[in-house]
This record gives structure tokens, C-alpha cells and sequence, in this order.
């Protein structure tokens, strides 16, 4: 017959005996001892039974500073394992930051009336990265400290790459993206007055590498007045043949154009901006008198324009400029007649194409006063 062996497991009375020695020793003992131990022993201490372990100190330390081990030994649970992940063990597509801000520096055109050929500007960043399925999550601070490390030269795609490239490698991820925003001031001349003020147009730099290829983009609003053709010719009609005086609705209105950029001679903010104003030439004005007001309104009967006509005639334009390659157009006629707005979409190559469009997309072109 086998002999079973006696288990060496301690018993209740033995489980008693080590927490009384324990209760000693902690009684005894440094703070910093049992914080060394297991700072959980502090709650066998009399009057700690029900609070946490050091004693909770309100005043802030200014005098401490974390060494390298003090900051060795910190929690890092965005690094953690993958058993730490909560729900499905899935890729992330993007995931970063949004809107962070600093002053930027962006090269002119040259030839502006800015001696210093470059202009800092307010800028909203935004910075993401792929996530790999069994990575629990990345270290955000990393993107903001890649970017600073550029943020003091004069911003071009050149000095995007690099600072893709540097939050890549510190988050050791295969796709990035980089967008920053802002609102580009440009002077422009009255239609007949002689006065000039200045334009502010909403632009964004775009930077992606996803699936080994990058993608350099520059997004532009350009804000415009279109006249509806039909109700010009409607209002013409009531003239003529009734003696009526009436007058076609019109509205502002806003194109959001976004450009792949080709490889070659820079393609400058002020350059797209042309090449919208060449397109519809109805933008809106900053400096206004009476006889710009007039010549307003002679320039948008002269320019009548339904929203498909708008995508299309911007559409020419891009497609005549080497320097672009895929691109998209958004229209939207924020309408004056009707409590809808008129809206188009058009694409060149399949990099802006898309099945699905973001169910806000378009109250995104609303720009106001």
C-alpha cells in the first residue's frame, strides 16, 4: 500500500502565527521598509484597515525629481502585454493625437510682397500611426516629441517626411499619417476700389504612408458666391415679359479641392488658390465699396454656375496643372431658395475615391462669417 505524503501547507493556527509576526514586524518596521515589502502589509497595521497604504500627502512635492530607476519602475501599461488588451485582438487603422498646436513657419511664394518669404502660422496637428493586433497600445507623447524635434524649421513636405519618419520609428509601426491645419492669410484686391485686404483660406498639409506608399496632399477651401442660372434666367424673364423687377438667389458657397502633390516643382499654396480663382472667379471679397459691390454683382451674372458646373470647371482646372495628380472636389451651394444645400462630389484617380462619405462630411464646408 503507497504512503501519501504529509503536505507541507501551513494550517490555519500556522496562518495565524506568520500574520501575528507579521503585525509585529510592521509595527517595528520603517515606512519605507514595508513600502519595499509590499505596501499592502500596512493595512494589517491598527486604524489602516480600510485606508490605503502610504498615508495620501495633499501638498504637491516640488523638490522631487524621478532618477532613472524611480522612472524604470513606473507602470507602462501601453507597453504591456497582449494579454492586457480589452475586447477583439484587431488592428487599429489610426490611432494618435488631434489638434495639437504650435506656431509654424511656411515658405511663400516667391515673389509676394512678404520681404521675409515665409509667414508663422497657428497650426492643428494631427498624428497617427497603425496598431498591430496583438500590440496593446502606443506612447502618444512619442508623436508630439518627434514633431517638436522639427517644429523650428521652415515646414515643406521634406521636413513632413522627416518627422513621419521619426514617430514611426519610435512607435515601430508600418503606416503613419500627418495632417496640420491652418488658415493662410493671402492679400487680394477689391474688384474697382483700389483697396485691398486679406484672405484667410483654410488649407491642410497632408502626409501618409500607408502599404509601403506615401501620399503627399494639400487640401484647400475656397469660399465663392454662385448665382443660380436658372433663377437668373427666371428673373429675366419677369423682367421682359412682365415688367417685374426681380432678382436670382444666390449664396456662399465652398469647394474643398484636395490635391495628390507630384514629385517635382513645388506646387505653392497661392498656386492652388489660383487656380481655383481662374475656375470660379465669384470669391468672396474682403474690402467692399459701391462700385465693388456693383461689380460683384456684374461678375456673378456674368458666371452663373449650378453645382455641377462648379465641380467640373475646378475639375479643368486641376487637370491642366502638371503638378497635380489624383485630386477630389467637394461643392456644396449653401442655398439662399432652399432649406437644403446643393452638393457634388468629384474624383480623379482612385486616391480621394471612396464608397462611403462620413455622415457630417458635408456640414464640414459650412464656413461661417
Amino acid at each position: 500500500m503507497k504512503m501519501h505524503e504529509r503536505s507541507n501547507s501551513p494550517d490555519t493556527e500556522a496562518a495565524k502565527a506568520a500574520l501575528a509576526t507579521l503585525r509585529d514586524w510592521a509595527l517595528r518596521a520603517d515606512p519605507v521598509e514595508i513600502a519595499r515589502l509590499d505596501p499592502a502589509i500596512a493595512r494589517l497595521l491598527p486604524g489602516h484597515a480600510l485606508s490605503n497604504y502610504p498615508d495620501l500627502v495633499r501638498s504637491y512635492d516640488t523638490g522631487f525629481q524621478p532618477d532613472a530607476a524611480y522612472k524604470d519602475g513606473m507602470p507602462d501599461l501601453q507597453n504591456g502585454p497582449a494579454s492586457l488588451i480589452t475586447g477583439a485582438h484587431a488592428p487599429i487603422a489610426h490611432v494618435g493625437i488631434s489638434n495639437f498646436r504650435l506656431p509654424i513657419r511656411y515658405r511663400l511664394r516667391p515673389g509676394t510682397d512678404n520681404p521675409a518669404g515665409e509667414v508663422t502660422l497657428e497650426t492643428s496637428v494631427t498624428g497617427t500611426v497603425s496598431l498591430d493586433a496583438e500590440k496593446k497600445g502606443i506612447n502618444m507623447s512619442r508623436i508630439i516629441r518627434s514633431f517638436y524635434g522639427h517644429a523650428e524649421r521652415e515646414f515643406s513636405f521634406e521636413v513632413m517626411a522627416a518627422a513621419l519618419d521619426g514617430y514611426k520609428d519610435h512607435l515601430d509601426s508600418f503606416d503613419a499619417r500627418l495632417m496640420m491645419r491652418f488658415s493662410y492669410p493671402v492679400r487680394v484686391e477689391s474688384l474697382r476700389s483700389g483697396l485691398s485686404g486679406w484672405q484667410y483660406y483654410d488649407i491642410a498639409l497632408e502626409m501618409a504612408d500607408q502599404g509601403g506608399r506615401r501620399l503627399k496632399a494639400i487640401h484647400l477651401d475656397y469660399v465663392y458666391s454662385s448665382t443660380c442660372p436658372c433663377s437668373l434666367e427666371l428673373s429675366e424673364h419677369a423682367r421682359r415679359d412682365r415688367g417685374r423687377l426681380a432678382t436670382p438667389h444666390s449664396q456662399r458657397s465652398v469647394a474643398r479641392i484636395s490635391v495628390a502633390v507630384e514629385p517635382g516643382a513645388p506646387l505653392w499654396f497661392e498656386d492652388l488658390i489660383d487656380i481655383a480663382r481662374a475656375a470660379v472667379p465669384t470669391e468672396t471679397q474682403v474690402m467692399v465699396k459701391r462700385e465693388d459691390e456693383q461689380a460683384f454683382a456684374e461678375l456673378n451674372a456674368a458666371h452663373p454656375i449650378f453645382v455641377e458646373d462648379a465641380v467640373r470647371v475646378f475639375a479643368a482646372g486641376l487637370l491642366a496643372e502638371p503638378r497635380v495628380g489624383d485630386f477630389r472636389v467637394v461643392a456644396s451651394h449653401q442655398e439662399s431658395l432652399h432649406s437644403h444645400d446643393a452638393v457634388a462630389v468629384l474624383t480623379e484617380g482612385p486616391t480621394f475615391a471612396a464608397a462611403s462619405l462620413d455622415p457630417r462630411f458635408f456640414a464640414s464646408l459650412v464656413h461661417s462669417g
